[in-house]
């Protein structure tokens, strides 16, 4: 068991390809604002799933580009 509570070592096994081009399938046709909103709905459904606020905080942390945090008052 590890301190960290996110998994960011590759997880998928052999079906990442696969799941990357499902995603990317899953955008073919759609406008920018339906496939901006298709990614919303997806990270709100798997941080359901995950349930975990701890996690969910370190996938937040570990995605967003350097910079100032959403929390941070400057």
């Amino acid at each position: 068991m590890t301190d960290e509570p996110l998994t960011t070592t590759w997880n998928l096994g052999t079906d990442g390809d696969d799941l990357y081009a499902l995603l990317m399938a899953t955008h073919e046709g759609l406008s920018d604002d339906e496939s901006e909103r298709l990614n919303v709905r997806l990270v709100l459904l798997l941080m359901n799933h995950i349930g975990d606020r701890a996690v969910i905080g370190a996938a937040i942390a570990a995605a967003r580009p350097s910079g100032p945090s959403p929390t941070s008052t400057s």
